[in-house]
């Protein structure tokens, strides 16, 4: 039998609220892959819609952790990146790069700074450009369409955008330095929302399910989640592209029947099976 595929997530823990590890953790497991985590702050709740949330940085940590790591045999098939709270986490993921990743290992990098046309409220554009030069890095880079354009200096365009806007991103990400991008929040005609994906060989790949309204926290870890497992799984850029597209509908439309604030997140869990047989592990 083949030996188990590990993979390092590195991203925060919300105890509360469906993001980040919490997401990871249960969603890269259940492809298969033993998932170890390197935590870049713990918090009571996710920053989206509650107050008065507990932060604890760990940006001392992380460092600390590496250099444990490297006393016993990690050897990780892949290192993903998510949420990083600041200039110093960035530079500390690139150490941990050049430390751990080898020719077989993968660096997966999902840029989380930025949505809906604007910087989170904790960064600004400067920011931007640090997690370009992380994404330069990357085997895989996993932004939506703002963060982008933030990366790129181009012009947001969330609405109904055309092939040539969405192809020039993605040759301006290639450009960065990372060999192949994976681009959400990708819309050609009203009512499809999907992905984009292109390589080394420039051959734009895409992917739409319906639109599904509204707004739902933790849907980009989701996405970012079910992708690892999938391309460590043995598919193509496209094929786990489009798993993780229909994994997430999946589970915005259970969501949607469900009687409980979007704020909380989505219902992933009851997805898993869903998501285990799109990778053709049962």
């Amino acid at each position: 039998m083949e030996s188990q595929k590990r993979l390092i997530a590195i991203n925060d823990i919300s105890g509360f609220g469906k993001c980040s590890l919490t997401v990871a953790l249960p969603v890269i497991s259940a492809a298969g892959v033993e998932t170890v985590c390197m935590p870049t702050a713990v918090l009571s709740t996710h920053t989206g819609g509650f107050k008065g949330f507990t932060y604890r940085d760990l940006t001392e940590d992380m460092p600390k952790m590496a250099e444990h790591w490297k006393t016993i045999d990690i050897n990780p098939a892949a290192i993903y990146s998510g949420f990083l709270g600041s200039f110093d986490q960035i530079d500390i993921v690139k150490n941990f790069v050049d430390d751990f990743k080898t020719e077989n290992t993968l660096f997966i990098a999902d840029p989380c700074m930025a949505d809906h046309g604007k910087m989170y409220s904790v960064f600004d554009e400067s920011f931007a450009k640090a997690m370009a030069s992380l994404c330069a890095k990357a085997d895989i880079i996993l932004p939506n369409i703002t963060e982008a354009c933030f990366m790129v200096g181009e012009e947001v365009i969330e609405g109904v955008q055309t092939e040539e806007y969405i192809e020039n991103l993605l040759n301006k990400l290639l450009s960065m330095g990372a060999k192949n991008v994976i681009l959400t929040g990708v819309c050609f005609e009203e009512g499809k929302l999907g992905a984009a994906c292109m390589g080394q060989d420039k051959v734009p790949h895409y992917y739409f399910e319906n639109r599904l309204e509204g707004v739902y926290h933790g849907t980009g870890d989701v996405f970012a989640s079910s992708f690892c497992g999938a391309i460590l799984n043995n598919l193509s850029l496209h094929e786990a592209m489009a798993i993780a597209v229909r994994y997430v509908c999946n589970c915005i439309a259970r969501t949607q029947t469900m009687d409980r604030p979007i704020k909380y997140g989505v219902d992933f869990e009851r997805g898993i099976p869903f998501y285990i047989k799109e990778l053709g592990l049962i």
